[in-house]
C-alpha cells in the first residue's frame, strides 16, 4: 500500500518541491502550510508519516509535535536549521523520530523517510502478520510487547514512539551489557542512515523523563560517561 505522508511547512515553495519528490517516489503528500490546521487533520486522518518544519508562524512545529504527542505517535522528521541546535534537542525532546538540518538532499530526506518507515513496518510485521508476533520481553519493572507496540512500568503504560521503542529494545535485550551510542544508532537508524551522538543522547533523555512520568523513581538506564548505556534490572 502506498504510503501517505503529511508535509507541514509554511514556504509553499518547499511544500510543492517536497511534494513533487515524494511523488515521483510513489508515496501520496498531504500539504499543510499552517500548524493549526495541519494539527486537526494528523489527528483526525493520521498519516503514515509526517514531515515538518520547525519555525513558522503561530504555531511552530515543536508546539505542532508537543500536541500531536498527546494523541497520536505517528512517525515525525523535523526539517530544522544547522544553526538551531536548541530545537533539533527540543525537537527530539518532544518525541520526534529524526531531524534533517536544512539545506538538505533531498534523496536524503527520502533515505530517513523509508527507513522510518521501514522501522514501523517491522513491528507491523511482528504483530503477527507475517509470521508469530514476537515474544514479550520482561526485565524486572519493565514489560515490553513488541506486537502491540506497548511498554509498561510497574503495570502503567508508557508511550513511545518507534524510534523510542527501538534504542530501549536494545538496552534491555541484555540487562548490564553496555552498548555504545554507535550501537544505539544501528539498532534505531538502519540502512547506514547517519545520524550524530547528540540524537541518541536527546532520545535517551526522553525515555527517562517518559518513565519518571509513570515512576518518579526511574533507574532503569545508566549511563557509563565515555563508554554509553546500559539497562539495569531491578
Amino acid at each position: 500500500m502506498t504510503a501517505s505522508i503529511a508535509l507541514v511547512d509554511d514556504d509553499r515553495n518547499i511544500l510543492s518541491s517536497l511534494s513533487i519528490a515524494m511523488i515521483a517516489e510513489g508515496f501520496t503528500t498531504r500539504l499543510y502550510s499552517d500548524g493549526d490546521a495541519a494539527l486537526r487533520a494528523l489527528i483526525d486522518n493520521p498519516p503514515d508519516l509526517v514531515v515538518c518544519d520547525i519555525k513558522m508562524p503561530n504555531m511552530d512545529g515543536i508546539e505542532l509535535l508537543r500536541r500531536l504527542r498527546e494523541k497520536s505517535t505517528v512517525p515525525f522528521i523535523f526539517l530544522t536549521s544547522k544553526a538551531d541546535e536548541l530545537d533539533e534537542a527540543l525537537g527530539l525532546a518532544m518525541g520526534a523520530d529524526d531531524y534533517i538540518a536544512k539545506p538538505f538532499s533531498q534523496r536524503l530526506l527520502i533515505a530517513r523517510i523509508r527507513a522510518l518507515l521501514r522501522r514501523v513496518e517491522m513491528r507491523r510485521q511482528e504483530n503477527g502478520e507475517a509470521g508469530p508476533p514476537a515474544e514479550i520481553t520482561v526485565r524486572g519493572r519493565l514489560t515490553m510487547d513488541p506486537a502491540r507496540h506497548r511498554v509498561e512500568w510497574d503495570g502503567k503504560e508508557v508511550t513511545l514512539t518507534v524510534t523510542e521503542f527501538m534504542i530501549l529494545e536494545a538496552l534491555a535485550q541484555r540487562p548490564g551489557v553496555v552498548k555504545n551510542r554507535n550501537q544505539l544508532m544501528d539498532a534505531a537508524y538502519q540502512d547506514d542512515i547517519y545520524v550524530d551522538d547528540r540524537t541518541i543522547d536527546s532520545h535517551i533523555k526522553r525515555l527517562r523523563r517518559k518513565f519518571r512520568e509513570v515512576a518518579p523513581d526511574f533507574n532503569g538506564i545508566d549511563t557509563l560517561y565515555g563508554a554509553g548505556y546500559r539497562f539495569v534490572e531491578d
